[in-house]
């Protein structure tokens, strides 16, 4: 028997999955087909239509990461609404008060060490294309 809570879960999953595979659906079907007919031979020439609509590998690598962080502030901001919330239901119980003060503290390292990795790979990536750290 499914637990009403599994359901849940699972539902939450697909949701996130749905939301997070929405941008690539109309880039599916965007081949287009060119036939060229001579007398002594047909040749078919298929264009493929790029559904990034960049070229350059930086700004691609660049869009990713964006997507990426904001994800992680999303995700961030879900926990800090789930610690907060166990903390203030917790009813005087010592171990979720416990657990929502740790679920809080490790969502804030967690957003500190990925924003000072980015930052750092921001500044070595602007030394080396640059010349200077400030961009």
């Amino acid at each position: 028997m499914i637990n009403i809570k599994q359901a849940k879960k699972g539902a939450l999953i697909v949701a996130y999955a749905l939301v997070l595979l929405l941008p690539l659906v109309p880039g599916l079907a965007h081949a287009e087909t060119a036939v060229s007919t001579t007398a002594a031979s047909t040749t078919t020439t298929v264009t493929l239509y790029n559904p990034l609509g960049e070229a350059d590998v930086r700004v691609i690598i660049g869009r990713v990461i964006k997507g990426i962080l904001g994800l992680v502030g999303s995700l961030a901001f879900a926990m800090f609404i789930y610690g907060g919330m166990l903390w203030m239901t917790s009813a005087g119980n010592a171990d979720r008060v416990k657990k929502g003060q740790s679920i809080l503290v490790w969502t804030v390292l967690g957003l500190g060490v990925i924003f000072s990795s980015y930052a750092a790979v921001n500044a070595i990536l602007n030394a080396i294309t640059s010349g200077s750290v400030s961009g």
